[in-house]
């Protein structure tokens, strides 16, 4: 067994030895103590030498082997791959607020990029000032600039861009800008996006589950028109005109109120986690069952709705995320409306 691999396992942790193992090789990289281009033990070796199952570390070498951490050569064992500095890209990825699902966006776009990328995380929380602060700060410093354009005006409502953005987006290189999550703005030139049709997607989401939601007699958006981070608009848009071209008994109110007026066969849309939250503490102290007295679907998903059988609608963050980096990598030009879902679970 080659002497340059020193795992380090925990019995007493609750980190499974798989992760265990992931984590020695990486912190090992980064100390020096592994060297690119040096060969580790296989699988049968660092099992025994380990005293763990082979499927235990050959799980984490299929991990590391997806991160392009190591590699196989055939009849010969497994490497630290081999990897050029001056070929990694440095990404900048600015995003609009470290929300769960855009914090999914951004980790599964790191795990796509793998070794090939060094990415740096900038927060702008939808303020216009911040946003153009950190880009004119990191102009000329980095490969490629991965932005979601979300902003909120004085009144805190949702915008896409004002003319000040757009004018320090058109100073990026195109062959250096990816617009992600949100439609483009007026920029000029070819550019890679990755975005959400607002009002197209809650549309088809919710006709997707029309037959489900007609069991309810009143459909209730909770959109919150008053938001640090606000939404599109263009969610309010795409509900109502489902809710029109169906004939649907329709309300849109600003968040979940306490103590709120439920009805029996009531049907709520929630964007916001609080008012999920909320509604379903309601819902608990009234008595009433979910998925048949009242209706909930929840907008993005995030593990906790999967957990408690929260019906979603939501855009996929994984296809975005590694369109993105599949996009960054292979420095394409396209433009993809991203793939929109309805995911039916109890709460329904």
């Amino acid at each position: 067994m080659s002497e340059i691999l020193e795992i380090q396992i925990n019995e007493n942790s609750r980190v499974p030895k798989y992760k265990q193992i992931v984590d020695s090789i990486l912190n090992g990289i980064d100390a020096g103590d592994i060297k690119i281009g040096e060969k580790i033990p296989s699988i049968n070796e660092l099992s025994e030498s380990c005293f763990l199952s082979r499927d235990t570390v050959e799980k984490a070498y299929k991990e590391l082997r997806k991160r392009q951490i190591i590699e196989s050569v055939k009849g010969k064992g497994y490497y630290i791959s081999r990897i050029n500095k001056s070929d990694v890209i440095n990404i900048f990825f600015l995003i609009n607020k470290p929300s769960t699902y855009k914090m999914m966006i951004y980790n599964y776009f790191v795990d796509a990029i793998g070794t090939k990328g060094n990415v740096e995380m900038y927060i702008y929380h939808c303020d216009e000032t911040l946003f153009i602060n950190s880009l004119k700060k990191n102009l000329g410093g980095f490969d490629y600039y991965v932005i979601m354009p979300h902003f909120r005006d004085e009144h805190y409502n949702h915008t896409s861009s004002t003319q000040e953005v757009i004018d320090i987006i058109e100073k990026i290189p195109k062959n250096k800008l990816l617009m992600l999550d949100n439609t483009k703005p007026n920029i000029s030139g070819e550019y890679g996006s990755i975005f959400q049709d607002f009002e197209h997607d809650i549309y088809e989401a919710l006709e997707e589950g029309l037959e489900k939601i007609k069991k309810y007699e009143k459909l209730i958006l909770v959109y919150p028109a008053k938001s640090v981070h606000p939404y599109p608009f263009r969610i309010v848009h795409g509900f109502e005109k489902f809710c029109r071209d169906f004939k649907l008994d329709y309300e849109i109110l600003d968040e979940i109120y306490p103590d709120m007026e439920l009805q029996d066969k009531d049907i709520f849309i929630t964007i916001q986690e609080r008012d999920l939250v909320n509604l379903v503490k309601q819902i608990r102290q009234k008595n009433l069952k979910l998925g048949e007295d009242i209706g909930i679907i929840s907008y993005n998903e995030t593990p906790l709705k999967e957990l408690l059988g929260i019906t979603v609608i939501t855009t996929d963050f994984k296809a975005m995320a590694e369109s993105a980096a599949y996009m960054v990598l292979k420095n394409k030009k396209e433009q993809v409306n991203n793939v929109f879902k309805f995911i039916e679970r109890e709460s329904l």
